[in-house]
């Protein structure tokens, strides 16, 4: 996969808190995403759905941090 995939995928920040009328700066509840990713408008399912993958995401002192970026024990 490609390094750095999530600042390629991220086309227009904040599009989806306007599509979803939640003012930028506040959290996007998860009922508002889950709904939006069964959307008929295919452009808001993917921002939707790519809401959630970034979700499971953990930001560790700055840094986003996967299980595969520790140092080898």
């Amino acid at each position: 996969m490609a390094k750095k995939w999530i600042a390629k995928a991220i086309k227009r920040p904040g599009a989806l808190h306007r599509s979803l009328g939640v003012p930028q700066g506040q959290k996007i509840p998860a009922s508002k995403i889950a709904k939006a990713a069964h959307s008929s408008n295919p452009t808001l399912r993917r921002r939707a759905n790519l809401a959630k993958t970034l979700k499971k995401f953990h930001m560790h002192g700055g840094a986003v941090r996967h299980r595969l970026d520790r140092a080898p024990r």
